[in-house]
């Protein structure tokens, strides 16, 4: 079979099943979008921006176990496309993004609309190639497939030339990957699990932390069970929410830079951490140094070795799959029949609940103003805590992270690494349009929002039901939170002095608007929102400007040098 590049750019897409590619036409990937047009199992998405084309597949792919596919020009298609790819490429998102590129002779003369994306990109991507043979397309969409979804998963770039997509040649698509150096270690080392049972079952004060990786692997059942064989307490990152229930008696809420104190406490005076698909990352631990002052016993389960000892030495390292590694955990304890020593663990449970008993995110429910943490608490009881939830960067992020309980793996989606404004709205319309009929709020600021507002124009075209919470309080909020706390109240530029109005501005789109000024307004407009099954819905919630998200940890602090909001 004889195909130009571009037919077989379609039908690799369709041999690897893709439902929707998130894109914005250009020169220099027109043959691809003329044959786009020809067929119809692979659906095309116009974006208005190609930031959101990535944050749209970014969410598709976070809310399924799919990888997300993105197209964009070359030039500053793919430079527009590059805050989406380094979002992607932080939070280990499984993703192939293609992109155009002016014709091969063309490359290195400053052509119109070219850059060197290789260069560009590969900070920010787990690989990226730049075809010069179209014989060798076929084999390089395949590798980017395999590459973007297996070991640790990310962001794989894929940059054709003009002339490439519209040369001919032989097609057959690769039914296998095979590459030498490529080949991510499954198995976890037995010697290694079976140290790691043994400090699990000798401790006294156990501690369970996971991150993404939960998520990312699929994880969540094989976590919950050895969870429960333990009896262990257990905390979730910001991007490991939903890794396991959060009504669950065992978890003890999100940890970190604004986690519960509890979970903060017990990080830092535990004898025995079981880390899980997590990094010790800044926003986790805070200061290293602080964290290494209480001595432990470090388990480390990660699919990535370079994640190993990167921040924080650790003691039982445990590289391999952590579905297959738990499993192999949780087997390895039935069948040794020894328990945890229950006299001591009760004991560190009977800490924590003193711990606990600080109602650290306790607030004043008695406002006469809007309180954002109860908008997120009323949007928890009308959706029964089953909507999927995007929400951008920023208070209004935390304030979801620790306000909306997320009992299931894949609901909560979010810029953990990056912290990407922008990437709420059409993250949100990738997940809207893998799960349709399925309730999805969008939660954000004022500043967020704008950032990819035009991708209303998006939802409006391919008629997604989004419901916005907009969590408006006139102020960049967690900029205005650090002026505040750190930088003598000077609100440098954090102030926004020229909002829409954003009633008329969603009702311009086509969209149903909403202003709610009212502690007692704020059940009913959400409900009349998610009632409307068909419609956009844009909710915007005039919150307290002066609210701050409490707890916190400042930047280079501390886990227990906690600020808590009765301090203040």
């Amino acid at each position: 079979m004889v195909l130009t590049g571009a037919e077989i750019v379609i039908r690799c897409l369709q041999e690897e099943k893709v439902e929707y590619v998130f894109g914005y036409p250009g020169g220099s990937v027109l043959f691809i979008y003329d044959e786009f047009f020809k067929q119809d199992k692979v659906r095309h998405v116009l974006v208005r921006h190609e930031q959101g084309a990535v944050h749209a597949a970014d969410g598709y792919a976070r809310s399924t176990e799919k990888v997300g596919v993105a197209l964009v020009t070359s030039g500053p298609g793919v430079t527009n496309a590059v805050t989406g790819i380094a979002t992607a490429y932080m939070d280990s998102i499984p993703m192939v993004i293609i992109s155009g590129q002016v014709p091969t002779a063309y490359i290195g003369q400053d052509a119109f609309q070219e850059v060197d994306t290789v260069g560009i990109t590969r900070p920010c991507v787990k690989h990226n190639f730049l075809v010069k043979d179209v014989r060798e397309l076929a084999s390089t969409i395949k590798k980017a497939f395999y590459l973007a979804q297996s070991g640790r998963p990310g962001p794989v770039l894929v940059d054709i030339p003009k002339d490439i997509s519209a040369t001919k040649c032989e097609y057959a698509y690769p039914k296998s990957v095979a590459m030498r150096s490529y080949n991510p270690v499954i198995k976890g080392h037995q010697g290694q699990i079976k140290k790691a049972v043994q400090l699990l079952l000798e401790a006294k004060r156990p501690m369970i932390y996971t991150g993404g990786g939960v998520i990312l692997s699929d994880a969540a059942d094989k976590l919950a069970k050895l969870v429960r064989q333990l009896g262990f307490p257990v905390t979730n990152t910001l991007m490991g929410l939903g890794g396991f229930p959060a009504t669950d008696k065992q978890f003890v809420g999100m940890l970190g830079m604004h986690g519960t104190y509890e979970a903060n406490m017990a990080m830092q005076h535990c004898d025995v951490l079981l880390a899980v698909g997590a990094r010790f990352d800044d926003r986790v631990i805070g200061n290293p140094a602080n964290f290494a002052e209480v001595p432990r016993k470090i388990i480390h389960i990660d699919i990535d070795p370079s994640s190993i000892s990167k921040r924080v030495k650790v003691d039982v390292p445990i590289v391999g799959d952590l579905p297959d590694v738990l499993d192999d955990i949780t087997k390895l304890i039935a069948a040794s029949g020894d328990r945890p020593d229950e006299k001591a663990v009760k004991a560190w449970w009977k800490q924590i609940e003193e711990w606990r008993g600080k109602d650290c995110l306790k607030y004043d429910r008695k406002s006469k103003i809007i309180k954002p943490q109860f908008v997120v608490e009323k949007l928890y009881e009308v959706t029964k805590g089953e909507a999927f939830v995007c929400s951008d960067v920023g208070q209004h992020q935390m304030w979801a992270a620790q306000y909306y309980k997320f009992d299931k793996p894949r609901r909560w989606m979010n810029s953990g690494g990056l912290g990407t404004m922008g990437f709420g709205l059409p993250a949100a319309m990738g997940v809207q349009l893998a799960h349709p009929g399925a309730p999805v709020a969008c939660v954000t600021g004022e500043g967020s929002i704008q950032m990819c507002i035009q991708e209303l124009s998006t939802c409006k075209q391919y008629r997604l039901p989004l419901k916005i919470v907009l969590l408006n309080n006139g102020y960049l909020g967690m900029v205005r939170q650090w002026q505040q706390l750190f930088h003598g109240n000077r609100y440098a530029e954090s102030y926004v002095d020229a909002l829409p109005d954003f009633v008329k501005l969603a009702e311009s789109y086509g969209h149903v608007g909403m202003k709610i000024e009212k502690p007692g307004d704020v059940e009913g407009a959400l409900k009349e929102a998610f009632k409307r099954k068909d419609d956009l819905v844009f909710m915007d919630f005039a919150i307290d400007p002066t609210e701050n998200v409490y707890p916190m940890v400042q930047g280079g602090k501390g886990l227990t040098e906690m600020i808590l909001s009765e301090e203040l």
